[in-house]
């Protein structure tokens, strides 16, 4: 408990990612999907599983390229002669689905060749680079929204369902939620859990943007379940490796898949509430 009260402080200074935002968390969401995903396809070497980590590395790259190409930077974008006409939101989906199909389309091609490699190879390129890069980089399309506040959201949503859930368990638990993938995590743990990020989340609206409070609320409903839902697919994909942990990058954490499992899952659910919840999608 000690070392890992420890290295939470030690993150901390994350936060800082946070307030500044732009470009400073745009580098920092990069750094934890290239880590994420090397850690991911490691994982699998138990299983004799082989992802293309060259794959990997290229297409996350290449993703988060597209903070560039969309207009994240104002003026840089090859599109600026349009960008009064099309919105952000439109760029971004029309590179995300080109991206989507060149990620599959090259982890699909790099399974050609039967000889060398098993037929879960190439699933498992696709996975890594759907799981981490992808859900990673909503961070960034948060950032790139009129709601930049709403990055926050992600980070309370994911981690305060976990420390709510993790208490409320400990004191409270008694019927097991997960048992084949999490032992520790019980019902009621969930339930505190789900409660404590919607309160963070709706406590952080009324405090810095009043009249998105009760968006706030919802958004923290539902990334706090998006957090545990992340956590558990950590957990499922850790027991078919075989590995306790992704990594020892942060003790008592393990590696970056083992701390930002939650905020990867919750991200996604965050951008996509926030469009439909805000009209974002139709501007």
């Amino acid at each position: 408990m000690k070392t890992r009260i420890i290295s939470g402080l030690i993150m901390v200074p994350l936060l800082l990612v946070l307030y500044f935002g732009g470009i400073v968390l745009w580098a920092a969401a990069l750094i934890i999907a290239l880590m994420g995903v090397h850690e991911f396809c490691k994982g699998w070497t138990s299983l004799d599983v082989k992802p293309s980590l060259p794959v990997c590395y290229v297409m996350t790259v290449l993703l988060f390229a597209g903070y560039f190409l969309s207009g994240g930077i104002k003026g840089f974008s090859p599109l600026a002669a349009a960008d009064s006409a099309v919105p952000v939101f439109c760029r971004n989906m029309v590179f995300m689905s080109v991206w989507m199909f060149v990620a599959v389309a090259v982890s699909l091609i790099y399974g050609w060749k039967i000889n060398e490699r098993g037929a879960y190879d190439a699933a498992a390129t696709v996975t890594a680079l759907v799981y981490i890069p992808f859900f990673t980089y909503h961070m960034v399309l948060i950032d790139m929204t009129p709601y930049k506040l709403f990055i926050w959201i992600v980070v309370i949503a994911a981690f305060g369902s976990d420390i709510c859930a993790y208490f409320t368990g400990y004191f409270l638990g008694k019927h097991k939620m997960a048992p084949n993938l999490s032992p520790k995590k019980t019902v009621e743990g969930a339930v505190g859990g789900l409660i404590g990020s919607s309160l963070f989340a709706w406590l952080f609206g009324f405090i810095f943007m009043r009249e998105m409070a009760l968006v706030c609320l919802v958004l923290g409903l539902v990334g706090g379940a998006a957090g545990m839902a992340g956590d558990l697919t950590a957990s499922a994909f850790k027991r078919k490796m075989g590995i306790k942990d992704y990594g020892n990058l942060i003790p008592g954490h393990g590696g970056i898949m083992d701390r930002f499992d939650s905020v990867i899952f919750t991200a996604p659910v965050v951008y996509y509430a926030i469009c439909i919840l805000t009209g974002l999608l139709v501007i």
